[in-house]
């Protein structure tokens, strides 16, 4: 049975769905935290525990090196040139879409949905991620950060896929997301959002963010919105 958890106070018809891309759509753990790991090393830090390493994925990679690792912006920032260098060639397509995933797009596409990439990984890589899975075909648009730091953001990445899409419907607009960050940007844009646990965001984390709706699986996800549309 499929369990979900409702902070709002009414159910909505959702016509224009945002989906996050790492954690939400494709699992990128391998290539993500390999690559950390390859610009720690060059950066003279030693973290052979890729797990410890997940903490990469979803929040901006700068934030990250500085909290995680206390580096300087300065240092991050090499970091992240670091990281790309792997990525870039590499990691971006270690990586895979979560069962199911494909078919609930599909379902979505034909019933009528705007479909829209809002991800705050660069989108030149994002866009390659999505033709290597044959994801394209299903979004109305596909909006991702720039490699000079502009749109990184989630609050900033949701208002530039509305400005894309010429639309100010935010009513009928849900963002759905695995980490705390989707489901902030999605209260700063005023549409609401679901929280998925699959990903790598808990169940806490989603709650105290403030997430509208919570579901456990692809399963849960696509019953719900197929039922909601």
């Amino acid at each position: 049975m499929s369990t979900i958890i409702m902070q709002g106070d009414l159910l909505k018809m959702f016509k224009i769905i945002l989906f996050d891309l790492d954690g939400t759509l494709t699992d990128p753990k391998e290539g993500i935290t390999k690559s950390v790991q390859y610009a720690l090393e060059k950066m003279g830090y030693s973290e052979p525990d890729l797990d410890k390493l997940t903490t990469f994925i979803g929040p901006p990679l700068i934030d990250t090196f500085v909290e995680q690792y206390g580096m300087t912006v300065s240092e991050a920032t090499q970091s992240v040139q670091k990281y790309r260098e792997r990525f870039s060639t590499l990691g971006l397509f270690e990586n895979f879409v979560y069962p199911g995933i494909p078919k609930l797009l599909e379902e979505l596409s034909l019933s009528g949905a705007i479909l829209a990439l809002a991800t705050s990984k660069p989108e030149v890589y994002s866009l390659k991620i999505m033709e290597k899975f044959d994801l394209m075909k299903y979004f109305n648009c596909i909006v991702g950060s720039g490699l000079n730091g502009e749109l990184v953001d989630k609050a900033a990445v949701i208002t530039e896929v509305f400005k894309r899409l010429n639309s100010d419907n935010f009513s009928s607009a849900v963002m759905i997301g695995d980490r705390k960050y989707d489901i902030v940007g999605a209260k700063k844009n005023n549409i609401n959002s679901i929280g998925v646990k699959y990903g790598y965001g808990s169940e806490t984390e989603l709650k105290e963010a403030g997430a509208d709706y919570i579901v456990n699986t692809v399963t849960d996800l696509r019953d719900f919105l197929l039922t909601e549309i």
